[in-house]
């Protein structure tokens, strides 16, 4: 039977997910309210899967979806805000709320208390990634936040592994935890990366869109339990994969890139969708379980609105002091160099050496004001804290009962659900108040759109002459010539492409028709490669914003999907 509640669970929430996105509604809201109301209706039986199920089965691919879509360069680039906020702010939260706990809730000691900081210290991928693209939050915030929640469950998982270990009188895989911290990401990297290259080394001999993208969905678990096994973080061995792999995607045939794209948006939106369901019908059974145990529920319930509190609080004091800093150094930086070209003003010579160490010292890359007050208010919880909440043990090694088990659950369940409502139903108004300008943005988009047509023009005007030469023997020249010339234009506009194709059409002959279809499906083929050739090499030089890049990389599929397709249908 729990398999039949397992669909129908997942049945209800892709239902309640499509009337939300037709009224206009965030989903991930509605399916958590909903489901938490669900959650109360008689005779209900308990939805429990296990924590090491979420953790092995369903995060990896959350994961793997949103990391392989992610851009690996943006990710370096903003590699000190990620790291601040995925690292420094999950021990800055795990010890506030440690602290908190041990004071607040009867009988729950400072080490018990650093096990639940761990829980709810690290934002949920799933949660700001999904919410993130319905409210068109500006490219680099959502970078630093997507980059954050990709890296913050490997910095809480590992400390929840210490900390637990700790409590339950277990022994580490290594005891020194800077060096178990320091194996787990090393480790998870090389596990990553690894796997990634011979996945990319096996599709190159594959040949077939649909065992490639097998291939893909095989991955993330792989990584994910290899790393395990190696007493390595998985989360990071899956994210590294998965940033190998969307990063060189260009390797992979156009018919798997496109399988693989709507196979991951697919499962994203599926497992996205059960995930909110899911938590929110944990309410009523958590709540039993504290009733169970004997806690006073109004004691545990104000405690646990409190620790949300601190949670929420500590954000906002990170990410804006954080800030404060940055701008001071800023400032700092402008005066040094300014007192620098002062002193060696005298002589044109000095004056460029002091342009060639303002050049080894670059200024701190520091954000507006209005995106921190954004970042500092997107700290919503999600799966991740419910399952780890779910794996904290009943028994200690001894046979003695962990402190405060069913407690720790219920606080992180009310964090977990009222950062989701709380941060999710306001942040929508907190931007409409800040209005948020992108028109930067939007104009270095514009230039680098103009740039990426400019070299995708040149690469096919530049082969376009090779590839007539190499596939129209045997036809007539003038109808070449003619083809020829609509082409060029063609990539100014691609409507007398397709009139000019129509030409194709009016050959009487069925084998003529055939060989020409054939002839000019071929150049155009050739001519979509090298642009695909071109804007990668556009990418990796840095002069193409991968972003950017993967979008018109997308394009191009498309189109060579329809040559393709058109090509055979002709020559059939």
């Amino acid at each position: 039977m729990f398999g039949v509640e397992l669909l129908l669970v997942v049945i209800a929430a892709i239902a309640v997910s499509s009337v939300a996105a037709q009224r206009g509604l965030q989903a991930p809201l509605v399916l958590v309210t909903v489901g938490a109301l669900v959650s109360f209706v008689p005779g209900l039986p308990r939805l429990e899967i296990p924590p090491e199920v979420i953790l092995s089965v369903v995060l990896p691919p959350l994961l793997y979806s949103t990391a392989v879509e992610f851009s690996l360069i943006n990710f370096l680039r903003n590699l000190r805000p990620i790291l601040g906020l995925g690292i420094g702010l999950v021990l800055v939260t795990a010890f506030a709320v440690g602290g908190v706990t041990g004071w607040l809730v009867p009988g729950i000691t400072l080490s018990v208390g650093l096990v639940l900081g761990a829980v709810v210290a690290p934002p949920d991928a799933v949660t700001a990634a999904a919410i993130g693209r319905r409210l068109g939050l500006p490219k680099r915030v959502m970078t630093i936040l997507t980059g954050e929640s990709l890296v913050n469950d490997a910095a809480a998982l590992t400390m929840f592994t210490i900390t637990l270990t700790a409590v339950t009188g277990g022994h580490a895989f290594i005891e020194n935890p800077v060096l178990f911290f320091g194996w787990t990401v090393l480790i998870g990297l090389a596990v990553g990366v690894l796997l990634a290259v011979i996945t990319l080394q096996i599709r190159r001999r594959l040949d077939n869109p649909g065992l490639e993208t097998v291939l893909s969905l095989v991955l993330p678990f792989a990584a994910y339990l290899a790393a395990e096994e190696a007493h390595a973080s998985g989360v990071i061995a899956v994210v590294t994969a998965a940033f190998v792999m969307g990063h060189r995607s260009d390797r992979a045939g156009f018919a798997a890139r496109l399988q693989e794209r709507y196979v991951w948006r697919s499962l994203d939106v599926l497992l996205e969708a059960f995930v909110f369901a899911y938590m929110g019908l944990q309410l009523k059974f958590v709540i039993a379980d504290v009733v169970a145990g004997g806690s006073r529920l109004s004691t545990v319930l104000l405690s646990a609105l409190l620790i949300l509190v601190v949670v929420i609080a500590v954000r906002p004091v990170w990410v804006l002091g954080n800030h404060l800093r940055l701008v001071l150094a800023l400032r700092l930086h402008r005066w040094h160099l300014a007192r620098d070209a002062r002193a060696r003003a005298a002589t044109a010579r000095a004056r460029q050496r002091a342009r060639d160490r303002g050049r080894r010292r670059p200024e701190p890359r520091v954000l507006p004001l209005k995106h921190g007050l954004v970042i500092s208010w997107t700290g919503m919880r999600g799966v991740v804290t419910l399952a780890a909440a779910a794996g904290i043990p009943v028994l200690t090694e001894t046979g003695g009962r962990v402190d405060g088990r069913a407690d720790l659950q219920v606080i992180a369940f009310v964090v977990a659900v009222g950062t989701l409502l709380l941060q999710g139903t306001t942040l929508p108004l907190l931007i409409r108040r800040l209005r948020l300008d992108s028109s930067a943005e939007d104009e270095e988009e514009r230039r680098q759109t103009a740039h990426a047509e400019e070299v995708a023009r040149e690469a096919a005007r530049a082969i376009m002459q090779d590839s007539f030469r190499t596939h129209t023997e045997g036809v007539d020249p003038a109808l070449v010539a003619r083809f020829a010339d609509g082409w060029r234009q063609a990539q100014q506009a691609r409507q007398r492409l397709r009139a000019q194709t129509e030409e194709v059409e009016d050959v009487r002959d069925p084998e003529t028709a055939a060989r020409i279809a054939g002839t000019f499906g071929k150049v155009r083929l050739d001519m979509v490669g090298a642009q695909r050739r071109a804007l990668t090499e556009e990418r990796d030089a840095g002069r193409l914003d991968d972003d950017l890049y993967r979008s018109l990389l997308e394009q191009l599929d498309y189109d060579e999907a329809a040559t393709a397709t058109r090509t055979v249908s002709r020559l059939s």
